[in-house]
């Protein structure tokens, strides 16, 4: 049992290192997915970013109201739909903010702010890689020690409760013996 015990111990340090240091270039590349939508979304806004400057003195919230007011119902649409890009951009500027910290910074930020959707892009074509600064060394050392330490935590606790759960067992089976 030792014998097993040390290989898959040293099994999952293995593969923990080596998931922890493919993180970096995931999220690399989901930061590079968040700013291709970012771009595009500007890309979008910026007619209209034209038409509120000739008209409106470069003020978008006034075109977005003048869309807004109007009584024709595909001119109103198109001004909730000039919010939804505005609050689109918005968003992915705060996203992009978030995430222009460490790495370490990163994943607590996805982790507190997951874009399932941008996440679930990303993963779908999501090209595993080594991230060879380092930060990343660091971050993957430091991610595997700990899912390691949680995998012993989780072996040494479950062969303690099985240890102790057999002489309950054989104390039980004890008193039985000698109450016959």
């Amino acid at each position: 049992m030792k014998v097993v015990r040390g290989l898959l111990d040293r099994l999952i340090l293995l593969a923990a290192v080596v998931a922890a240091s493919c993180i970096p270039s995931f999220i690399a590349q989901y930061r590079q997915r968040l700013g291709g939508r970012l771009d595009q979304v500007l890309a979008d806004l910026s007619p209209f970013q034209t038409i509120a400057n000739r008209s409106f003195g470069g003020d978008l919230s006034a075109l977005i109201r003048y869309h807004l007011a109007s009584r024709d119902a595909t001119f109103h649409q198109e001004g909730q739909a000039l919010q939804q890009l505005i609050d689109a951009a918005a968003r992915l500027r705060a996203a992009a903010q978030g995430l222009d910290t460490d790495l370490a910074h990163q994943c607590l930020y996805l982790l507190r702010h997951p874009d399932t959707q941008l996440l679930g892009a990303t993963w779908r074509i999501y090209q595993p890689g080594f991230t060879l600064t380092v930060q990343g060394i660091e971050f993957a050392l430091i991610t595997g020690v700990i899912i390691w330490l949680l995998f012993l935590g989780v072996w040494h606790g479950t062969a303690g409760v099985t240890r102790l759960a057999r002489r309950r067992t054989r104390g039980d089976e004890g008193q039985r013996r000698r109450a016959a």
